[in-house]
């Protein structure tokens, strides 16, 4: 058990913004991507299109299971770790989060439920692996070196996990629900949660944030969601403290304070209340 949570940089097996790879059964060492890490976070974005192949994963306590032709992201941040990667052919691409379009981003931060696989046909198999390929080819030092170059390769990129965005934003937002205000503030509460939970702990705040009345907030994410604005901060803070309750030795105390609380008793009050079980409770659950 450590102290924190390993995350890791796209330095470490990259020195540019971003790496593609091909996955396959001639490359095993794809199993480095998955599981020789262990438990861990990644501070890059990682889009994967598996074309067949079965690969299971934790993220965030969650098992995640994608068989086939599929496509996944996983965000930054998020606690993840191997478990099984079997026959799995298709590709990796890992991503910092300064070079993925707001547009591509507000997709995937704004999920109030956790991403799950998505199961592609053949035609979109189709796409996602030209596109890939196109991109694979350009990804050398030498085009990298030059604007031009880079340029070609930034478009493409974009064009690969642009797919991703148009995919999952298809599969769960309704042509009822289009763009319509409500929809598009709750995009904004919700990536402001997961950037200030620490800080920001009421509704009245990210009201004030988003210039709007607190009851204006609370009925517009009830609408949205079924749930109050409180249950999505609250959320946050919980899958946060989970992880360091369940992958780091530090005490209730000092997750507390991770969590900006100086009231550990409050934060173990909370904590107890959302779970069901206090966090030590929790921690012993997790051996």
């Amino acid at each position: 058990m450590k102290q924190t949570i390993p995350t890791y940089d796209l330095s470490d097996i990259s020195k540019h913004r971003f790496h593609i790879k091909r996955m396959d059964q001639h490359t095993y060492d794809t199993e480095d991507i998955l599981k020789d890490k262990g438990i861990h976070r990644d501070s890059h974005y990682i889009f994967t299109c598996m074309e067949s192949g079965h690969v299971k994963m934790m993220v965030d306590f969650n098992i995640i299971e994608a068989k086939e032709s599929t496509i996944f992201c996983v965000l930054p941040g998020q606690v993840h770790q191997g478990i099984l990667m079997d026959q799995v052919n298709g590709w990796f691409v890992a991503i910092k989060s300064d070079l993925v379009p707001d547009s591509v981003r507000s997709v995937f931060e704004e999920f109030l439920e956790g991403i799950q696989p998505l199961t592609i046909d053949k035609n979109w198999v189709e796409k996602f692996n030209n596109t890939a390929t196109l991109l694979h080819s350009f990804y050398k030092e030498e085009t990298l070196a030059s604007k031009e170059g880079f340029m070609v390769i930034q478009s493409l990129l974009h064009s690969f996990i642009g797919m991703f965005a148009f995919k999952y934003s298809k599969e769960n937002y309704s042509q009822t629900v289009g763009e319509s205000r409500s929809l598009q503030l709750s995009r904004e509460f919700k990536i402001m949660v997961r950037q200030n939970y620490k800080t920001m702990k009421s509704p009245s705040e990210y009201a004030d944030k988003l210039n709007i009345s607190r009851g204006y907030l609370t009925e517009v994410i009830r609408e949205v969601t079924g749930k109050p604005a409180q249950h999505w901060i609250h959320q946050e803070i919980l899958i946060e403290a989970k992880r360091l309750l369940a992958f780091t030795h530090l005490t209730v105390k000092e997750i507390a304070y991770e969590l900006g609380y100086t009231d550990h008793a409050y934060f173990t009050r909370l904590f107890s209340k959302l779970e069901d079980q206090t966090p030590s409770a929790f921690r012993k659950s997790q051996v």
